[in-house]
């Protein structure tokens, strides 16, 4: 049986990421991945004609950011959209109050200096916050203390509970009060021209990728780990486990010896979110093309709240909205007519009759996805940040776990990703693997 010095399951951004950089050193790397392509959770759908990013989408500030490096040293064109991270103002965003009437200059005004304002209390809050508080308790600390009117403390609390779901994929009551710490961006977002998934399946070019390979058990010791699938198996000196945590969490795969607590604890208390994406294409736009989002505030934005105008991806009038958390939950059990008309039946609470019917969507469903078994992970009440670097071991030297959920600082996404690939490569070859180098070899 040939052994190799690097085994890899997952060919997501962190596993061609490791695999690359391993393979550049000199290192004899397979990389077995589940699906029958490459990128995981960046996943472009191009059978339309135009991409269609069903997993990630945004780069959430490039400044700083590894991944705007790599799509600039693979020369993937970019265009600016700079609301993906949720924010209550700084573009264009048309927003609608509880009557389903846009709200004027003044009033959006009003709405984005009671976002700033309740951001500002509970900054301070959550700092003094013992882990094991949770999200939802902070912000209703700082509810209660600001005095507005009913109906802008109900959008304040909508807006908190909605960001939470967006960045996280939870419920704000499952979320630990540290959970939004690192939800910094840095410069302007950015979505991808061609796809998201065109960095990973660069970066994968000429690897020695199995596609659909689903690996079933691992067993490790000190001497090195052997890696199976139903059919084959895979011996190495060392072995980078990429694979989401909902896939953890379920025990798809199994460890033998089993996982030390040093991993298993922190994959128990982490969470793993569901997020999914419906996108909807128009014969026409009904909305002002100048705009980034459009938001319906309050009560009657409980589920369908945020609609992200990425025309200028399709070249087709196109919306993208979400469904997250405990909704996206049940939202993933309705069949596809009933989400459409859910969401159509919202958007003509504000726009009326001028909403024509779609003409094309596309809707996700990750939490029923048996390879992600959610859209990423998050800091649920009781963990911390450590959890996440804590999840990529190594184990006996030989064992490494890698993708967004083991790096604390940006879990969640795709820089997460990449740069815990970084590391992983980096431990293996006891070295840092120099990025302005790598970025230079592509």
């Amino acid at each position: 049986m040939h052994r190799f010095d690097t085994v890899i399951v997952g060919a997501g951004m962190s596993g061609v990421t490791a695999a690359r950089m391993l393979a550049d050193a000199g290192q004899d790397v397979v990389v077995i991945e589940a699906r029958d392509r490459i990128g995981g959770r960046t996943w472009t759908d191009r059978e339309a004609g135009f991409p269609v990013d069903l997993g990630a989408s945004w780069i959430h500030g490039i400044d700083g950011s590894a991944v705007w490096d790599l799509a600039r040293a693979l020369s993937v064109p970019t265009i600016e959209f700079t609301v993906g991270s949720f924010q209550a103002g700084g573009r264009p965003i048309a927003n609608f109050d509880d009557a389903g009437a846009q709200m004027d200059a003044a009033a959006s005004d009003q709405w984005v200096a009671d976002v700033a304002a309740a951001d500002l209390a509970l900054q301070g809050l959550v700092a003094g916050a013992s882990h094991g508080e949770t999200y939802l308790a902070a912000t209703e600390q700082v509810l209660s203390a600001m005095p507005l009117d009913e109906e802008r403390i109900e959008n304040l609390r909508e807006f908190f509970r909605h960001r939470v779901e967006e960045q996280c994929g939870a419920w704000i009551g499952d979320l630990d009060a540290h959970g939004l710490d690192e939800d910094i961006i840095d410069g302007d977002e950015v979505v991808f021209a061609r796809g998201y998934d065109e960095l990973p399946r660069s970066i994968a070019a000429d690897l020695d990728v199995r596609l659909g390979e689903v690996v079933r058990a691992i067993s490790w010791s000190s001497d090195g780990v052997v890696v199976k699938t139903d059919a084959l198996t895979f011996e190495a000196s060392n072995a980078i486990v990429t694979v989401p945590l909902g896939v953890l969490k379920a025990g798809a795969i199994a460890f033998d010896p089993p996982l030390p607590d040093s991993v298993a604890a922190p994959i128990e208390r982490l969470g793993m979110g569901v997020f999914n994406k419906i996108f909807l294409q128009f014969p026409q736009s009904f909305w002002d093309e100048r705009l980034y989002a459009i938001r319906q505030l309050g009560t009657p934005g409980e589920h369908w709240h945020s609609w992200y105008d990425v025309s200028a991806i399709s070249g087709t009038p196109m919306l993208l909205t979400f469904a997250a958390g405990p909704w996206g939950r049940e939202v993933q059990e309705w069949d596809d007519a009933a989400v459409v008309t859910d969401v159509v039946e919202t958007l003509r609470g504000m726009y009326g009759e001028s909403v024509p019917d779609p003409v094309a969507h596309w809707i996700t469903r990750w939490g029923q996805d048996p390879f992600s078994v959610g859209s990423y992970s998050y800091v649920a009440a009781g963990a911390s940040h450590h959890d996440h670097d804590a999840l990529a071991g190594p184990v006996d030297g030989v064992l490494h776990l890698a993708g967004e959920a083991t790096w604390g600082s940006e879990p969640a996404t795709v820089e997460g990703a990449f740069r815990s690939g970084h590391r992983a490569a980096g431990r293996i070859l006891g070295r840092d693997v120099d990025l302005a180098a790598f970025f230079a070899s592509l």
